[in-house]
């Protein structure tokens, strides 16, 4: 019996049923959420080994939910979905699913590929809320504290800090910010970052124009700089 935590993001209450059932029968820990929001707080807290996301949710898309588990976590999530067209389930594994299941599935099947995603499970440590001094990202919550207070940035804003915080202390270069935040279509747009990175400083520096968190490096690269760094 391995006790391994598996959490379940399913609507279906028969469903959720079913797959405690079957996986409690192997040994596995069931945790289990009914919409996507609870599904994100469940997987910050309570840390399961795998994943198993549906993609139809009541309160939020499933690809929503699994790109913002990626944002913070390398936990092996497999996906449900009725969707059975090569295009959609590269589109899938694309955006950060380790395997998908079509419905309806047998629980061998199930079982195969669970134990396939747990055996490749990263080890990396993954911590769904980062401080950097006084600033505070909360990845679950996509929300940004600066001192204790609540920093309001817009969505372009925290998708380049999340971005900067994922490689803290690591240089970034201009074009991976621009392809990550706005596409690859916009490599060229330097203009974008310099805006960007302004009002980040404006919200987050205690002097904007010397500035000792987000950092310019030679040759047009960023870098978020950690608190024990010379």
């Amino acid at each position: 019996m391995s006790g391994e935590r598996i959490l379940v993001i399913d609507d279906e209450l028969a469903i959720r049923r079913f797959l405690k059932i079957s996986l409690e029968a192997e040994g596995y820990t069931f945790i289990e959420a009914g919409t996507g929001r609870d599904g994100l707080v469940s997987a910050a807290t309570q840390r399961p080994e795998l994943v198993i996301l549906d993609l139809g949710l009541p309160d939020m898309v499933g690809s929503v939910v699994l790109k913002q588990l990626r944002e913070w976590s390398a936990v092996p999530i497999i996906v449900l979905t009725v969707r059975d067209s090569e295009t959609d389930k590269v589109a899938l594994l694309d955006a950060g699913a380790d395997d998908y299941l079509t419905k309806p599935f047998g629980v061998p099947e199930l079982l195969a590929r669970l134990r396939v995603a747990l055996r490749h499970k990263q080890s990396t440590a993954e911590e769904p809320v980062l401080r950097i001094a006084d600033l505070q990202i909360d990845f679950t919550d996509r929300t940004v504290s600066l001192r204790g207070k609540s920093v309001r940035l817009t969505a372009t804003e925290y998708e380049l800090l999340r971005i900067l915080a994922q490689h803290a202390g690591k240089v970034v270069t201009q074009k991976q910010l621009l392809k990550d935040v706005w596409g690859p279509s916009a490599v060229d747009q330097s203009q974008y970052l310099r805006v960007y990175v302004a009002q980040l400083r404006k919200k987050l520096e205690r002097d904007p124009g010397s500035p000792d968190l987000i950092i310019t490096e030679p040759g047009v690269r960023y870098r978020l700089r950690l608190v024990d760094e010379k």
